[in-house]
């Protein structure tokens, strides 16, 4: 999709009238139309499905793979990362979102910030808004337990000439920037911190989603939204409510975002993520279960794009999913978000189908059935 200078979004404003026409399938998820095909003439787009057991090493690979970080940031850019957090808040009490396959390793966040700052990047920006407004980031560990990301940050704005900030987004957005929406909300609100970055990159981790079937590249950014302002059910549970209800359904809150702020580039972490009724666990065994790639497939992947439409439509795939039948996927092909027809996706490293994996799929939930996700600290058995 094109992709308008930062600048001129943020002069866009709140005011601002998009007019779009209503895409057919708003109103049928899929229904098992097949995704209309194109010329072949048009020049594929590339997914780079990468496999292995060291997290670091996987992230700079993914990045050759897809043409290099130096294709993707410049020198003196404000690069924003947005990992998926959306657990981080809770391991004051006890929980591993990273073991527990939740969020996104710190290992590929940090090598992929170490790469920007390579490329030249004058400030690495990592951050998420998600169930908490704060969080510490010396408590953010990686897998291995040997460092954290607050300690990772230190070493890598010591050792280059940018720097690592890393975000709480609802604590340190300096101020919230409103895109239009084709939603009731008319308008959406995101961090500064990503609206006003040079580049962008979506890391998320490999989740099922009973609102939204996947939680991948695109939905990773209604984490870019103020929690205070959108709310949550009396109980605290449902952070964002009035996102997840608005008329359109989350699937076009999320596509509103990614066409505002433009993400430069994917990459999808699928190392330990949740299978199921996620995006995380739940207690007594409700919720998402917990998926480690390399017990199925004796390795982890990371798929990487420079379009999060082809990533997140790839990612269906290899867990099994018909494209065809994921609503997210066709709105975004229909809205022009992005690619997501298997015959115009080039996929490099390893052979789809030799990472197609079994993985239990979500059972659809309306919203605002609060009984359908019953994994928010209120109910979550420590």
């Amino acid at each position: 999709m094109q992709k308008i200078d930062r600048r001129d979004f943020l002069r866009i404003g709140a005011g601002a009238a998009v007019v779009l026409g209503a895409s057919p399938l708003l109103a049928d998820c899929g229904g098992g139309e097949s995704i209309s095909p194109t010329p072949t003439s048009n020049p594929l787009t590339k997914v780079a499905i990468v496999k292995g057991g060291d997290l670091r090493a996987m992230a700079r690979d993914a990045l050759d793979a897809v043409g290099g970080i130096g294709s993707v940031v410049g020198d003196g850019q404000t690069v924003f990362i947005k990992p998926n957090f959306v657990t981080v808040g809770w391991m004051a009490m006890g929980r591993d979102c990273f073991a527990t396959g939740e969020c996104t390793k710190p290992e590929i966040l940090t090598a992929v910030a170490e790469e920007c700052l390579k490329a030249g990047a004058a400030e690495v920006i990592i951050g998420d808004a998600t169930q908490t407004p704060r969080w510490p980031w010396d408590k953010v560990m990686t897998l291995d337990g040997s460092t954290s990301m607050a300690a990772e940050a230190q070493r890598l704005t010591s050792a280059y000439k940018g720097k690592v900030t890393l975000a709480c987004l609802d604590a340190d957005s300096p101020e919230w920037v409103d895109i239009p929406s084709q939603t009731s909300l008319e308008k959406i609100s995101v961090s500064s911190l990503v609206a006003r970055a040079d580049r962008i990159i979506s890391i998320p981790v490999l989740k099922t989603h009973q609102w939204a079937q996947l939680t991948l590249a695109m939905k990773c950014f209604v984490g870019t939204t103020p929690l205070a302002k959108y709310g949550a059910k009396p109980d605290g549970s449902q952070p964002r409510i009035f996102l997840h209800t608005a008329t359109g359904g989350i699937e076009q809150v999320f596509l509103d975002i990614v066409k505002g702020v433009t993400p430069d580039l994917a990459i999808i972490d699928a190392s330990i993520g949740i299978e199921g009724d996620g995006p995380a666990l739940g207690a007594n065994g409700t919720g998402g279960k917990t998926i480690d790639v390399k017990q199925r497939l004796g390795d982890w992947l990371l798929l990487a794009s420079k379009d999060p439409a082809a990533a997140d439509a790839t990612a269906a795939r290899l867990t099994g999913h018909d494209v065809a039948q994921i609503r997210q996927l066709n709105m975004a092909l229909d809205q022009g978000v992005g690619e997501v027809r298997e015959e115009m996706i080039e996929i490099v490293g390893e052979r789809l189908d030799s990472v197609r994996m079994d993985w239990i799929q979500a059972t659809p939930a309306s919203p605002t059935d609060l009984t359908a996700c019953p994994y928010y600290p209120h109910s979550f058995a420590l």
